[in-house]
Parts: structure tokens; C-alpha cells; sequence
């Protein structure tokens, strides 16, 4: 049970609508009220429990009219046992809080422009609602709590076609009728849902993470600030008292009016003290190590080629940066259609999250990859996490790309670029470092690219990832660069490969490729390079030893994916597989 409002005043007065919903049929209820006070939610409810009849618990938040006296005695008087959901954690309601989505859809759109009969229209949402099966029953509501089918308006439609006259039923017959039914029903039911459940379940638990905690360790919660109840933030530390559930925790908080409050795991995260600084070290792997140089050197290479590969490295130390370089006669442009500007609104930044783009738009400043901006363009940008926890920050060009001009420079086929590969005996790799960083934009084409934050606009300096043009400017340019090098180098955008059969020629080559970068003012990523390597990992093969072979951790993921059960999954499926037709 819930409360959906303040809603647009009705003609006769109602503000709020009181939604009641049966977990076992599904079958909702849906009253407008002029206040959402104790009082109306009582007497509503008592018309409800006149029709269908009494439950034995009700499931509400902890909303004031809900938890006040009134609810209480009223409860307690007709045996219902009251049940309340975690704070701040509505997804323990989570069916109810669906259908408010569902159901303020529906008003919005059979509503009449003011708004004012949207109270009227309720009945006639309530029955197109309960007379169509339920995704997860296969059944309709209406159908699970009286145990026959609805007379809707397609059925009468259907006796006006048909004209079938009324046939008269024995009420024992009728009533038995319903029984046998209902009896064949409830078990197909279940297995319904729990077959709903279960794959609800398996897509939850994809991307979820178990967290458990004991008695008396300290944990930060999330609640809203008090500023604001639409902003959160964490607070604490508290201690955790007891665990009242599988997913729910109390915690003492003493600063907060309410001294012990049970909180949903979801809202809590484990406290880190300052003091206990730990140095994390690193487990020995087989493969490739860095050495203090930084360039990652194979293994298998004898200790005077080891020192070969360290001088070189010593010398080409300018090119072998962190630092992102600048291209120095390449521009990015971007053509779009003339007299169109895109202005779009910023997307909402939780509060939690406002900090790292702060932290992100400082160290772009730091580095020159963008200015302050006065355009009349703009694009929101999006916060997306990554697998160690962390936030990249990204933009939504996607406006922006429908009205750009495409470039259709040809990509590298990776078939053919690794089977170049596979005889090869010393293979290096090298990755520049965020190799659209060093492409600097036209004039024209910076403003193009301004976003919005919560600091200001800003627009780049130099190409930024999500331009449908920027892979084919940056796979000009590394052909443009490897030209004189196409016997013994190759590159995938960013992804540099040099191969050779001995020894002798192969730092040579790596080194006129260096050189080439340096010319250009390039600068490639010391931690993701690798020299002399037997057999590489190269857009995912591993190549070398005179074969080409899928990367393990692939095949596994492959062999390991769930069961399609949906169009959208079974692209996804086909799209990993078919990467190695």
C-alpha cells in the first residue's frame, strides 16, 4: 500500500491517490483522496475490505499516516499484522512502487489538457488493469480473486456478433465449477511465479554484490542531507547492533533524532579508518613484468637483451610518457548541418558523484584538454563505473553525431592483422597514451563540443571520445604515420603492434617507430607497453609461436554466459561469439 501524490487538484478536489495492491493476485486497487491523512486512508481502507476482505498484513512505508494511532488501533482491531519497509529503501515495496509508475503513465495519457478529471478515469484504468494477464501469473487479476473471467467490453462485442443468448447455471454447479478451476489455476500460478521470480532474480544478481556485516563494526549510511530530502549523502560512522534480517541491519546513530534505525544493506558501505594505512603488494604472475623503467619487458629475453631493451628505453624516455603529447599537423574537424545548434539540458549528478567531476574538469584544465567555454552548443555528460569502482567521465554526443557528417575511412580487419601476426618470433606493443587526447580539434569544431557540469561550460581543446568521426580521423593518422613502416608495424587506432622473426632488427624497429611518434609529437604509455614478447595479447588473440589463438579469460566468458531469453540478450550473445568467426 502506498500514497501517489500531490497530484494536479481534480475538479472535485483530490490531490492523492491511496494504491492498494494484493501480492498473491496482483489485483490493484487505486482511491483518490482529498488528504493524505490517517482519517481518509482508514475509512478507504474499510470500503476495500468490504468487497474483497480482510488480509491478515499489510505491507506500507513508514510514511506519518501510515505509522500513526489511528492505523495502529485499526490493525489491531481487525488482526492485520502491519509491516513497514526499510527507510529510505522503497524497493522493499517494489511491486507497489511499479505500479504507481504504471499507473501515472496511464493518466498521463488519457488525461485531458488541465488535468482536472484524472480522478474520474480511474474505474476505467482499475478494469483495463485487472482484465489482462499479469506478466509474472499469466493470469489476470481479476481472474485470480473471483476465479472466472471478466464481461469486458471486447466480450460484449463479441455477443453482439455472435448473439448468444444467456444460458442459465445450477449455483452449486457454479460455485463448484469455480472451485475446480481455481484448484487447476493455483498451481500453474506458482509456477509461474516462481519462474518470474527466478529470472528477476538471475538479472539482479548480475550485477549485485553480497556484502555482510557483524556486530559492532562501524559502516557509513546513505541518507538524505539536511538540506534537502532529494539529496544524499554518506554519514557516520555508526555501529552496526544487530542483523534483523537477511538484507537489514540496525544501526546506532546518536547524532540523529531516532537513536536505532533498521537500514537496508544497500545503504550501507563499510567504514575505513584513516589511521589503518596498509601497503598493498603484488602477487607474482606469470607473463610480462614491469620493470623500473616502467616499459614492460618479457621474461624470456637473455639478461643482455634485457639490457639492450632498458637503454633503449632510456633513450626514448620523451616518448615513453603518462603525459598525453600533441599531434602537431593533424586537426579534427566536424562538419555538421548549417543553421543547427544542439542544446540539451545536463543530466541529474547525485550528490555522491559531484565531487569526482569536479576532481575530473580540474585535471582536464591541468592538462589543456579543455577551456572554459561561451558556446551556444551543448552536450550533457554522463558518469559511468568502472570495474575497480571507479567513475570514467564521458559525454553524450549522440545529438550532436545525427547531424555531423560521417567519415567512412576503413577500419583494420582483425583477421587479417593478426594473421600477420602469428609467424612472427619478437612481437612489441605499444598503447599511446589516451591516444585521443594528443588530436587537437579545429577551431570551428571546439565549440561543437561543450558540456555542461555543475562547475560550468567547458568545451575541448582536443578530440574527445564519442565522435562518430573520431575513430576514422585517429586510423588516418596512425596509417598516415606507420606508412613507412607497413613491413614490420601495424596499428589498430591506438593499439601499436611490431613484429620481426630475430632479434637483431626487431629494437631497431621499435625504435624507428619511436622515432616516428616523436617527429609527430606523440607519446605512448609506459605501463601499457610491452617489448620482446614471444607471444602477445593483441585485440584479443594471443598471437606468436607461429599461431593465433582466443584469449582464455574470453572463451570462459563465452562458455560461461547465461541463457538468451530476450532479443537484446541474444545480440549481445551473437556479438561476443561472432568476434571469432
Amino acid at each position: 500500500m502506498d500514497i501517489v501524490g500531490p497530484l494536479e487538484k481534480s475538479a472535485r478536489g483530490h490531490h492523492y491517490i491511496l494504491v492498494i495492491l494484493d501480492y498473491a493476485t496482483r489485483y490493484p486497487e487505486a482511491v483518490p483522496l482529498r488528504k493524505a491523512n490517517a482519517m481518509n486512508i482508514a475509512r478507504e481502507l474499510v470500503q476495500v475490505f468490504a468487497r474483497v476482505g480482510i488480509p491478515k498484513e499489510i505491507l506500507t512505508d513508514q510514511g506519518t499516516p501510515f505509522v500513526s494511532r489511528l492505523m495502529k488501533e485499526l490493525c489491531h482491531l481487525l488482526k492485520i499484522q502491519a509491516l513497514k519497509t526499510s527507510v529510505y529503501h522503497p524497493q522493499t515495496d517494489g511491486l507497489v512502487e511499479r505500479f504507481n509508475r504504471t499507473l501515472k503513465g496511464m493518466l498521463r495519457k488519457v488525461v485531458s489538457r488541465e488535468g482536472k478529471d484524472w480522478d474520474m478515469l480511474l474505474p476505467y484504468l482499475l478494469f483495463a488493469i485487472r482484465e489482462i494477464p499479469q506478466s509474472s501469473t499469466r493470469f489476470s487479476p481479476f481472474e485470480l480473486l473471483y476465479g472466472r473471467h471478466p464481461r469486458g467490453l471486447l466480450d460484449i462485442l463479441r455477443e453482439t456478433w455472435e448473439e448468444q443468448g444467456v444460458t442459465g447455471t445450477n449455483p452449486i454447479q457454479y460455485v463448484v465449477s469455480i472451485r475446480e478451476r481455481m484448484a487447476r489455476v493455483i498451481p500453474l500460478v506458482r509456477q509461474h511465479m516462481e519462474k518470474a521470480q527466478e529470472t528477476q532474480s538471475r538479472i539482479y544478481n548480475q550485477k549485485a554484490t553480497a556484502r555482510r556485516f557483524s556486530q559492532g563494526d562501524r559502516v557509513m549510511v546513505l541518507v538524505p542531507s539536511a538540506e534537502s530530502k532529494l539529496l544524499a549523502h554518506w554519514q557516520g560512522p555508526y555501529e552496526v547492533l544487530e542483523q534483523t534480517g537477511p538484507v537489514n541491519y540496525r544501526i546506532r546513530q546518536p547524532d540523529r533524532r531516532k537513536k536505532e534505525q533498521i537500514y537496508h544493506v544497500n545503504l550501507l558501505k563499510p567504514w575505513q579508518d584513516r589511521e589503518a594505512c596498509v601497503s598493498q603488494t603484488g602477487h607474482a604472475q606469470s607473463g610480462p613484468q614491469a620493470p623500473e623503467p616502467g616499459v614492460a619487458i618479457s621474461p624470456e629475453l637473455t639478461p643482455c637483451q634485457v639490457e639492450e631493451v632498458n637503454r633503449m628505453v632510456e633513450r626514448n624516455r620523451d616518448v615513453l610518457s603518462p603525459i598525453p603529447g600533441r599531434i602537431h599537423d593533424v586537426f579534427h574537424d566536424i562538419v555538421t548541418e548549417p543553421g543547427v545548434a544542439i542544446r540539451l539540458k545536463p543530466y541529474r549528478i547525485p550528490e555522491a558523484k559531484r565531487e569526482a567531476v569536479r576532481l575530473e574538469v580540474k585535471k582536464m584544465l591541468e592538462l589543456g584538454v579543455i577551456e572554459p567555454s561561451h558556446s551556444n552548443w551543448s552536450s550533457p555528460i554522463v558518469l559511468v563505473p568502472k570495474p575497480d569502482g571507479s567513475t570514467r567521465f564521458c559525454n553524450d554526443f549522440r545529438k550532436l553525431n545525427e547531424i555531423s557528417k560521417f567519415d567512412a575511412y576503413p577500419m583494420p580487419r582483425v583477421d587479417e592483422l593478426v594473421e600477420r601476426l602469428a609467424k612472427a618470433r619478437y612481437l612489441s606493443t605499444l598503447d599511446l597514451t589516451k591516444g585521443y587526447w594528443q588530436i587537437p580539434l579545429t577551431g570551428r569544431a571546439r565549440e561543437k563540443t561543450a558540456f555542461a557540469t555543475p562547475d560550468g561550460l567547458f568545451h575541448y581543446r582536443i578530440m574527445p571520445f564519442g565522435l562518430h568521426g573520431a575513430p576514422a580521423t585517429f586510423q588516418r593518422l596512425m596509417d598516415k604515420l606507420l606508412r613507412p613502416h607497413v613491413q614490420y608495424a601495424a596499428a589498430y587506432l591506438d593499439d601499436v603492434v611490431i613484429h620481426s622473426t630475430d632479434w637483431e632488427s626487431h629494437l631497431p624497429k621499435v625504435e624507428a617507430v619511436l622515432d616516428t611518434f616523436r617527429r609527430s609529437g606523440l607519446t605512448a604509455n609506459p605501463p601499457k607497453c610491452f617489448i620482446g614478447l614471444a607471444e602477445a595479447k593483441y585485440l584479443g588473440y594471443v598471437v606468436g609461436r607461429g599461431s593465433v589463438k582466443p584469449q582464455v579469460h574470453k572463451v570462459e566468458a563465452i562458455r560461461s554466459w547465461p541463457q538468451p531469453l530476450r532479443k537484446k540478450q541474444v545480440r549481445a550473445f551473437l556479438g561476443i561469439v561472432g568476434y571469432y568467426r
